[in-house]
């Protein structure tokens, strides 16, 4: 007997509205009643739920649905904190979860919130429907991934890491849809690119700006920076990448399907590219897909207009393809940055790709299947990062995979930090209804 999906559509929904009006906007963060309320329902219907606090207001939850031991665990894994909001910039109070027109509306709404309202829900169906579980299924909905995750993930792996001990885990990062070539395909995260930030430091012969010496701090760091921006760094391709390219290829037109493929080869990779310039998203993912990036993001030199300083200094970020070092980053731009520049790595996390090739990859092409028959399933690195990299260190396979179709003029990913967020119910219950049908082929 199936689950009345009615019902639990309704059920996420009241509870991703009852998260957005909770303001978790980070900084400060403050997800303990969020936390809180994650707890408080679950425990309503006899989950052991806990409430770890990394600092005072920082709430994470932890709940967990006993297996037999059979197969090692499977985690649902969120965030409860949200960025910022402008609210004089959206249509509806991002803080209010009004639905309008068959969509919920508020920040948090696609990131990730509305994850953490399906996994609640979907704990409480494994319980209620008296699912037998060869693993247990564990959530984890923390604070803090908008600013690091320090206070909330990264710290539940520095503090209690055995709650956290997984198989697998299913994270934010993918399983929207787009509509490409008359077929309906959806993305699930099964790489991440790791992070490498760099400091840059030029130094010259301090001195009266009205008499220039030629040894100049600011412009030794600005030639830098500039052939820096422009660099073209080599192609690492990585199988995540490879098999996307290679199978959105096959579901587009000739001679867009014999063409997309050239952008895994370095002598054709930079006319494909040229020929993607104007496409706003697909064009930028794709060329930060295929090699690892350094980006000059922050400039810092000199107090007054007639001093000449003696630093100058620039921040860079740098993404890391899987396989790769900030070594190996280093060596990369260090011919664009001459060896008048200091380097210096001021932050790291490792990049991490599970692959497409297990059990749970598969699972999800089935239970897509069955939701959607059309539908088809690619493997996809996010160029950014999530908590899911402070699991991956530790072996756990993370995939990124909340199911959403394409029902705005806007993808999943342009809402999330953007105005206007919102999510349709009819998703809501999509959503809860795939990972349902994935959690218990899983785990059962």
């Amino acid at each position: 007997m199936s689950p009345d999906w009615a019902a639990v559509e309704r059920e996420v929904v009241q509870h991703l509205q009852n998260l957005i009006r909770i303001d978790t906007t980070n900084p400060p963060g403050n997800e303990l009643p969020a936390a809180q309320y994650v707890a408080d329902v679950l425990r309503g219907e006899g989950i052991e739920a806990e409430v770890l606090e990394s600092a005072p207001g920082r709430g994470n939850v932890i709940a967990r649905l006993k297996g037999d031991g059979s197969a090692r665990p499977l985690l649902l894994m969120s965030h409860l904190d949200v960025v910022p909001a402008e609210p004089d910039k959206w249509a509806h109070p991002p803080f209010a979860a009004e639905l309008v027109d068959g969509f919920i509306w508020g920040r948090g709404a696609v990131d990730t919130k509305n994850l953490t309202a399906v996994q609640l829900v979907l704990m409480l169906l494994l319980k209620r429907e008296g699912v037998p579980l060869k693993r247990d299924v564990i959530l984890a909905a923390t604070a803090d991934e908008e600013v690091g995750g320090l206070a909330g993930m990264g710290w539940l792996v520095e503090q209690r890491p055995e709650l956290l001990e997984a198989e697998y885990a299913i994270n934010e990062g993918g399983g929207f849809g787009l509509d490409i070539g008359g077929r309906r395909v959806y993305v699930c995260q099964s790489a991440e690119k790791g992070v490498c930030w760099m400091k840059l430091t030029a130094e010259g012969k301090p001195g009266h700006a009205s008499t220039p010496k030629g040894d100049n701090a600011v412009a030794t760091l600005a030639e830098a920076v500039a052939r820096l921006a422009r660099a073209r760094l080599p192609l690492h391709i990585v199988p995540t990448v490879r098999e996307f390219v290679h199978q959105l290829a096959k579901l587009l037109p000739f001679p867009q399907s014999v063409m997309l493929p050239l952008v895994l080869n370095p002598v054709f990779e930079p006319l494909i590219a040229k020929a993607l310039a104007r496409e706003e998203m697909i064009g930028p993912l794709l060329r930060a897909s295929v090699r690892n990036t350094a980006t000059p993001t922050v400039l810092h030199a000199g107090s007054k207009t007639n001093v000449i300083p003696s630093v100058a200094e620039a921040q860079v970020d740098g993404r890391l393809l899987p396989g790769q070092t900030p070594a190996d980053l280093i060596r990369e731009i260090r011919p664009y940055i001459g060896d008048k520049v200091r380097i210096d790595i001021i932050g790291t996390s490792e990049p991490s790709e599970a692959g497409y090739q297990t059990p749970l990859y598969t699972i999800f092409g089935e239970a897509l299947a069955e939701e959607d028959p059309d539908a088809v399933l690619l493997p996809f690195m996010i160029t950014g990062s999530t908590d899911g990299r402070f699991l991956a260190k530790r072996g756990v396979k993370v995939y990124g995979f909340c199911p959403m179709k394409q029902d705005t003029d806007q993808s999943p990913l342009e809402m999330a930090h953007g105005h206007n967020e919102r999510i349709s119910v009819a998703n809501l219950g999509f959503a809860a209804r795939v990972l349902y049908r994935a959690a218990v082929r899983l785990c059962a």
